[in-house]
This record gives structure tokens, sequence and C-alpha cells, in this order.
């Protein structure tokens, strides 16, 4: 009787120090910026990396199933950009300015799909990237979807490296963004999935952080600072070209268009959250034929439409990236070339973006995301000397 009361005991006292232990990192958690801007995205985090990982994947997908995103309605006009759409620009030294995109509504609204130069220029004055919006199907008709165009002849990308992803470290660039580095930066954003969800592989700093998985969508930056969009050994392979490499599940868009099986079920290529079935804010990126990148971002995305809206904006490959409104952030920086931004100085490319362009210049951002600048030769005014 004596050992059984031992031991009742001590059973007892180790659930009530568990308790106490779950209850401590939850507080902890509750207060981490790092976790989301919501409390439900940090207490979702918390839940994952104490292995409750599928209690939360349960309840998001219980909630997502009550709580859709309306059908029909009209967004507010002011939603499709403003400013300048005809730029008079040189005909070479860059990629030609994007079509229009055709909405996946019935009727476009005035302005939609219709792209606007923003962010920095080049010193000669050409856009380096372009914003358009449009609706996420014909269902959905009251949302907005961003998309953002670069140019890759006129800028270099940068991954940056977390603490948490992908771990370890530390890297040689991570957050925050420094100033001194800032003087040409147009553009931050986030990138994919938790490490554990990615179904993938990352390699920075000349090494494998983590395997590369071969036929994995992988967004690819070589030392030029060329970046493209993939499905790894057999479009892009391992070489002394390549410097980083962060891959995300499956490809979403192959030969200019969504690959079959999208509706399914498949968690391994889709994501093991919440899979591709429900209407919420998702992330992608693409290569265009000639080389241009396009991002994809906003609320009402299945993992089809997504697709879509990256081949109506010209994807020939892409790959989903972060989803849920904590994750999907994109950052435009416009300042005059030399001058040091930060957080102030950015807009988000879609106003309900809940996450602010600040937290790509914060120590405590632990997750990896890309930046693009303008290339050093674009900085300067070219210069011809008279005979």
């Amino acid at each position: 009787m004596y050992v059984r009361r031992r031991i009742v005991f001590g059973l007892a006292l180790m659930t009530l120090m568990y308790g106490l232990y779950l209850g401590a990192t939850l507080a902890v958690a509750l207060t981490n910026q790092s976790y989301g801007v919501s409390y439900s995205a940090r207490g979702a985090e918390w839940g994952r990396e104490h292995g409750m990982g599928w209690a939360v994947t349960w309840v998001e997908q219980r909630y997502y199933s009550i709580n859709k995103p309306k059908t029909g309605g009209t967004p507010e006009s002011n939603q499709f950009g403003s400013g300048s759409t005809a730029v008079d620009i040189p005909r070479t030294g860059h990629l030609p300015a994007p079509a229009t995109v055709l909405t996946p509504a019935k009727k476009p609204q005035p302005g939609e799909g219709v792209w606007h130069p923003v962010g920095r220029k080049t010193a000669s004055g050409i856009p380096a990237m372009y914003e358009a919006f449009i609706r996420p199907d014909a269902v959905h008709t009251s949302y907005v979807v961003g998309l953002a165009w670069m140019d890759p002849t006129l800028l270099e990308a940068q991954l940056y490296s977390g603490s948490f992803i992908p771990g370890g470290g530390p890297y040689k660039h991570s957050a925050p963004i420094l100033p001194r580095t800032t003087g040409n930066l147009v553009a931050a954003f986030n990138a994919g999935f938790r490490m554990e969800d990615a179904n993938g592989g990352y390699y920075t700093d000349n090494k494998t952080i983590l395997p590369l998985r071969k036929g994995a969508a992988s967004v690819v930056i070589f030392k030029d600072g060329t970046m493209t969009v993939g499905q790894w050994g057999r479009d892009i392979k391992m070489s002394s070209a390549v410097r980083e490499v962060r891959q995300n599940l499956d490809l979403i868009v192959d030969g200019g268009q969504p690959v079959d099986g999208l509706d399914s079920t498949d968690t391994k290529r889709w994501g093991a959250t919440l899979g591709g079935k429900f209407d919420v804010w998702r992330s992608g990126m693409g290569v265009t034929e000639n080389g241009a990148l396009v991002y994809a971002g906003g609320p009402a995305l299945t993992i089809s439409a997504l697709a879509d809206v990256l081949v109506r904006a010209g994807a020939v490959r892409a790959l989903e990236l972060d989803i849920n409104t904590d994750w999907v952030q994109y950052s435009i920086f416009n300042a005059p070339l030399g001058t040091r931004v930060n957080g102030g100085h950015g807009k988000s490319l879609i106003s309900s973006m809940v996450g602010p362009p600040s937290r790509y210049f914060t120590t405590w951002w632990n997750r990896d995301f890309f930046t693009v600048s303008l290339r050093s030769t674009e900085s300067t005014v070219a210069t011809t000397t008279q005979p």
C-alpha cells in the first residue's frame, strides 16, 4: 500500500509539474511577437512546438470550415492600385513591363489587373518592380489579391535565415536587416512553411542545413543574385553557381499551368496543416518565361486559386510560400537611392496584411525571408565622355 501511494503521489507530482511547465511556456509564447501578431497564432505556434500540431490543425480546420470567406460583393475601387501605368523608359537593359492580368472574376473592375510601377527605381528612372491587384476567383469577389512583379536584371535577391526557420545558425544573413544594407533595398517578403511542414530542405552559407529533396519546389538564388523557381533535380541542380536554396512542398504551377491534383488532400504535396482546400490567406511565387519573378499574396485563396492567379500573372513555374494571416507579408520600400531605410519607410503590398514591414528590422524576427535590392550597377547614372 505504501509503495502504491508513493507511485500515485509521484505521478500526480509529475503531472502537476508538467502542467505548470506547459502553462509557463504558453504564457511566454503569448507575449512572443515572433510567434505571430495575434494571440491565436501565438497559441498555435506554441502548440505545434509542444507536440500538439495534430490538435492545432484540427482546431484550425474546424474554424475555417465555419468561418468561410463571404461570397459575392465588390471591393472598394481604391483597392486596385493608383499612380502611373504608362512609363517612358528605355527599351533595352531590362525586361519589358508585364502585361495586364486578366481577372478570374466574371467582370473586371476599373484598374483591376493593371500594373503600376512601385518601389525604388534605378538611377536612370527604370522601374524594377510593379504591383497589380485582382480578385482571387469568380466566387469571392469582394476580396483582392496583391501581385508584385520583379525584374531580376535590375534586382538581386538575398535569403535571410532565422534561428527558428530553418533553425540552427548563426547565419551570415539574419534579421534584423542592417541599416548599411538598405540603401538599395526595394522589397522584403515571407518565405515558406516551418521546415518540419515544408517537406524539403535548406541550403545557405555554403552548407546544407537540411537535406535537399529531389523533386521539391525550390526557390534558388545564384551567386550573381538572380533568383528563380523550379523543381529541384530537374530545373535546377546543385552547382558552384548556387548560393541559396529554400524548398517548400511541390510545384503548384508547371509548364505554365496549374498542376494536377491541387484539389486533393495530399498533405505531403500541399501541406500537413490546412492542405489546399481551405480559403485562407496564402502566398506564392513564380517565374515567368523571360525570368521575371511574380509574388502573389492575399485572402480567400485555395491552393488552386493561388496557382490560377500566378498563371494569370505569367508564371510558368510556381510554388506556394507561407499561409495564414500572420505570415503572409510583402513590404515595398521607396526612398531616394542611397538613403538608409527601416520599417517605417515600408508599405505592405495589401493594407490588410497584419504583419508590419518593421518585422524584418527587428532582432526578434526568427523566420526566414527574402529581400530584393537594386543591383549596384543600377545605383548610378551611366555617363559618357565627350571627345
